[in-house]
């Protein structure tokens, strides 16, 4: 590979995370405030009681805004699919095109229509017919993750495929096997329920700076008691959602459960780290000791990856040296990742050879070349590597992605419970404490959001398909200055955008719901 064409896998990813990680902080928060906004409105449409339209049409508007701005981050990061991934787009976009097709044709024209009754509808249509038109907004903006989450999955664990040696393209087989994969259930459940939690976060600690302000006070108290009770409810699911993607990791993804908890050396009834500090020096090839510091629960991990306490769980040097281990009476052998580059390499040629052979007609040749390829097309994508040390990810940014995403989740948990039964009390205008913490929790629902995607997407390198095609050979052909410039472009637009919001919220959250009126908690 030239220097200009590793410029453009380099500048190439660092766009498409850039894109990625800007618009992952508009869309989960659309994911929550459009249930909650429908729920709030349920509870106005069968109680009659304004104080429920005022809250309704409050976080609608900042539902509102969010929206328009994802959106726009979203539709720029299907592009970079065919503008820097054209070769991935090319081998699997039969496959990966799908979901997206029809997150548009179907999810996103649903939200797209009738959001416009959900905001121009007020006063034109029934109370139902509204009400239905907000609930059809957040059914559709949660199918729009479904299919986009199914599409991530399956990069991250391809199946319901088969690799045509005619077209050179591996090509759908099974759409349902790409639809209910485990690895997209467990996906598609973790992070919608992660949006319903950051954005119960959002409302409560706006909420609680207005009861901070001694403004709105019903409107606040109100907001609190759905916000946390729906995002306790979540937040529980969460964790278990958690518990099944780990398993599907440690099934499918060993690399990145090994580097999501530090483990260089694999052992059997291994434990998860709870606090950890990791040795910058150490590498799998090298006998420095892993941690600095490290508080460790024994077994867990054996427990969480493999349903057994005395499981053996491989570290970074077991799957790049290869090993042997006994499980109930049999013996499982993996072999090492320079065999899997071989093989893969073994692939390739056999690809090549049978592409010439058609070429010039000779079927035995194609015949042979076939088996060939057959055996060792399981490690297809490994033939574009050369160095077994490129198959290790950021192990450092995974570990502490992973345990500050996990930390903040248990304190998700305390909090909306804590938040939740004040609610219930009526104790909410007394704790100080708990209300500053609650505007500070907020932004804190961000950092776990964004830390969560840095363990998917970073675990899994160097793959853009897990086995099957390298983020090396995904980029495309094109001059590396181009992906430079339009990065520096988008980084300035998506930030002019991240402002423009802020300040648009900033304003309307001062405004406040009642267009500088405030109840004063008299009502």
């Amino acid at each position: 590979m030239d220097v200009n064409q590793l410029a453009v896998v380099d500048w190439s990813r660092a766009q498409f995370a850039l894109t990625a990680l800007y618009h992952w902080l508009f869309v989960p928060l659309t994911l929550g405030l459009s249930f909650l906004v429908a729920i709030m409105e349920t509870i106005y449409v069968k109680t009659g009681n304004d104080v429920w339209k005022k809250l309704t049409k409050f976080w609608m508007k900042l539902f509102g805004i969010n929206f328009a701005i994802g959106v726009a981050t979203g539709i720029i990061l299907e592009f970079e699919f065919g503008t820097n991934w054209s070769n991935y787009s090319w081998l699997v976009g039969d496959i990966f095109g799908a979901p997206l097709a029809i997150e548009g044709i179907m999810a996103f024209f649903m939200e797209s229509t009738f959001i416009a009754i959900m905001f121009f509808g007020w006063n034109k249509v029934s109370k139902k017919v509204h009400l239905a038109s907000s609930w059809l907004v957040a059914i559709g903006s949660n199918l729009s993750a479904l299919w986009i989450l199914v599409a991530n999955a399956w990069m991250q664990n391809p199946v319901g495929m088969h690799f045509n040696m005619d077209t050179a393209r591996n090509e759908m087989v099974n759409f349902w096997e790409v639809l209910f994969s485990p690895v997209a259930i467990n996906k598609f459940l973790h992070t919608v329920l992660n949006g319903y939690v950051l954005a119960s976060l959002f409302v409560i600690g706006i909420s609680a700076w207005y009861i901070l302000k001694n403004r709105e006070l019903i409107f606040a108290k109100r907001s609190i008691s759905v916000a946390s009770a729906f995002g306790l409810l979540a937040v529980l699911f969460l964790i278990f959602t958690g518990d099944g993607s780990a398993y599907e990791v440690a099934q499918k993804q060993p690399m990145k459960l090994a580097a999501m908890e530090g483990l260089y050396t694999g052992k059997a009834g291994a434990g998860i780290s709870a606090l950890g500090i990791l040795n910058g020096n150490k590498k799998y090839n090298n006998d420095e000791d892993a941690f600095h510091f490290n508080i460790e629960v024994p077994k867990m991990l054996s427990i969480l990856g493999y349903r057994s306490s005395d499981a053996f769980v491989p570290g970074v040097k077991d799957i790049i040296n290869g090993y042997e281990v006994t499980e109930n009476g049999k013996i499982r052998k993996e072999i090492s990742a320079q065999e899997k580059i071989n093989m893969g390499k073994k692939a390739r040629e056999a690809l090549a050879t049978y592409k010439l052979a058609k070429k010039d007609g000779d079927t035995q040749t194609m015949i042979e070349a076939k088996k060939v390829f057959e055996a060792n097309v399981r490690y297809f994508g490994y033939g574009f590597l050369n160095d077994v040390d490129s198959l290790v990810p950021n192990v450092p940014m995974t570990f502490y992605s992973f345990h500050i995403m996990v930390a903040l989740g248990f304190w998700f948990l305390l909090f909306l419970f804590v938040m939740w039964w004040k609610s219930l009390k009526n104790k909410l205008v007394s704790s100080k404490l708990w209300l500053r913490l609650a505007i500070l929790t907020a932004v804190l629902g961000w950092v776990a959001t964004e830390t969560g995607w840095i363990v998917a997407e970073v675990g899994r390198q160097p793959w853009t398909i897990q086995d099957v095609l390298p983020v090396s050979a995904a980029a495309s052909t094109i001059d590396a200055s181009s992906v430079q410039i339009t990065f520096f472009m988008f980084l300035a637009v998506f930030t002019v955008l991240l402002i423009a919001e802020i300040r648009i919220m900033k304003k309307q959250i001062g405004t406040g719901p009642n267009d500088n009126q405030n109840d004063g908690g008299t009502k």
